[in-house]
């Protein structure tokens, strides 16, 4: 299957690897509409995509997706209407993400924060480079947390962990975050790709079909919570939205200033 008709992200093979580079308008890979209805679609696609086995996903440039563009949210804010009608893909981007047969390795090459940072974890294996920042800062820009953080973090650090960094937002080094098993390897620079190659050898050494539905089992708990968790959070972060606290926190953001919050 041709993987076409996509702005927001490249796509290479190698072999029967195929590296999905996440390609945003923005040097950070800011997530706008139009990267988001696209990650609603593309892993569908990457699951169809019959000439590849194993998917690495990345970033151009610095980043590997720094979440939410902001002149995106300044829209958002202006006009709920706009926030309320991603609902439906914001889930799809989550369940169709682990629906994925087949593994998919983040190669972290710089920062994830917000939905970016979701998309890293929910990821199989997770390799970053030692000198990205991962977070999930949804709470310092006003919004809940409520695009699949809340899902994944948990799972993977603890609830005590995972609510600290979730409650303040603060962002990790891919360093401590390899130490505390939020991911699973940080690497020097000049050996990231290596390390991807490794893993993505090992994959392609045991059958196919082994390797894939084990995936899918395993994920068979998660993909539970994402049914009984998803609607809440996204309903819950599309009334984060509309508080007055949310447009002051991302003016202050865009002016460079310390917010003026009033608990409204």
């Amino acid at each position: 299957m041709a993987l076409d008709g996509y702005s927001r992200f490249t796509f290479q093979r190698e072999g029967r690897v195929l590296t999905a580079t996440i390609t945003g308008a923005n040097p950070v890979n800011g997530v706008d509409g139009l990267m988001h209805d696209e990650l609603a679609r593309v892993f569908t696609d990457l699951q169809h995509d019959t000439d590849s086995d194993i998917i690495v996903l990345t970033g151009a440039g610095r980043a590997f997706c720094a979440g939410g563009d902001f002149a995106w949210f300044a829209e958002q804010i202006a006009d709920p209407r706009k926030f309320r009608d991603i609902g439906w893909d914001a889930k799809r981007i989550v369940t169709s993400l682990l629906d994925l047969e087949k593994p998919i390795i983040c190669r972290m090459n710089g920062a994830a924060a917000g939905l970016g940072a979701t998309i890293a974890l929910l990821c199989d294996i997770i390799i970053a480079d030692e000198r990205a920042v991962i977070g999930d800062p949804h709470v310092k820009v006003g919004l809940v947390a409520g695009d699949g953080g809340a899902v994944i973090w948990p799972q993977l650090i603890g609830y005590a962990r995972a609510k600290e960094y979730l409650l303040t937002g603060d962002m990790l080094t891919a360093t401590k975050a390899a130490e505390i098993g939020l991911i699973n390897h940080a690497v020097p620079t000049d050996q990231l790709d290596a390390k991807v190659a490794e893993l993505a050898a090992k994959l392609m050494a045991s059958p196919r079909w082994a390797v894939r539905w084990t995936k899918t089992v395993t994920n068979t708990p998660l993909k539970a919570l994402v049914a009984q968790m998803m609607d809440t959070s996204i309903a819950y972060e599309m009334m984060s939205n509309m508080a007055a606290d949310r447009a002051e926190a991302v003016a202050a953001v865009r002016e460079r200033r310390a917010p003026t919050l009033t608990g409204e």
